[in-house]
């Protein structure tokens, strides 16, 4: 006879066999690995290790802003420039290095605009070049999954010949548009975690 249980978090396996009762208790997620959090905005939220970046580092024109809404939502918005050489906006997150190698993909909660964008990694706050993946929003909320197999090395818009991501460490993650044509832009991002 087998019965399963579960009180809370805790879930109990029971085997009857015979007259000997096993009993097995777990943490319920312990065969899942667990998620780890690395932004979930809220009105209140410290927005201090956030900041935008645009193709202006290089001479362009492209102008994007960040804020939080009235319902805690970052906003990511602007208008993107060919004048000038220019052509992207980006809006960065840095933190202090995370072991990532227990987790195999970023889970990203956002509301686009129709257009394409990239999700970008850097393993060291020092790397020049950065892991990237795009994706295409849709104008709804939506959960975009990226396998963080998948990110390949980039730099200034071009790939490089190297590994993917090799998902030991992580510094930095970072939001970008530069679909090679001028635009405005709008991204809003409820959640960003790692499972």
């Amino acid at each position: 006879m087998i019965d399963f249980y579960q009180s809370g978090t805790i879930g109990y396996f029971s085997c009857l066999e015979g007259m000997q009762i096993l009993t097995l208790i777990w943490w319920v997620g312990l065969f899942n690995f667990q998620t780890m959090l690395l932004f979930d905005f809220q009105p209140n939220s410290d927005l201090s290790n956030w900041y935008v970046v645009d193709d202006g580092v290089m001479g362009g024109r492209s102008q994007g802003g960040f804020r939080l809404d009235e319902d805690g939502h970052a906003v990511f918005s602007g208008k993107v420039s060919l004048e000038n050489n220019g052509g992207f906006s980006s809006l960065r997150y840095s933190f202090r290095e995370k072991e990532v190698s227990p987790y195999q993909k970023v889970v990203l909660r956002l509301k686009g605009d129709g257009k394409r964008y990239q999700f970008r990694v850097k393993s060291s706050r020092y790397d020049r070049a950065s892991y990237i993946q795009y994706f295409t929003t849709n104008g709804e909320w939506q959960e975009i999954e990226v396998q963080l197999r998948d990110l390949y090395p980039s730099f200034r818009g071009r790939r490089l010949n190297r590994p993917n991501y090799p998902g030991e460490e992580m510094a930095e993650i970072a939001f970008l548009i530069g679909n090679k044509k001028a635009e405005s832009f709008r991204l809003l991002i409820d959640k960003i975690e790692l499972e």
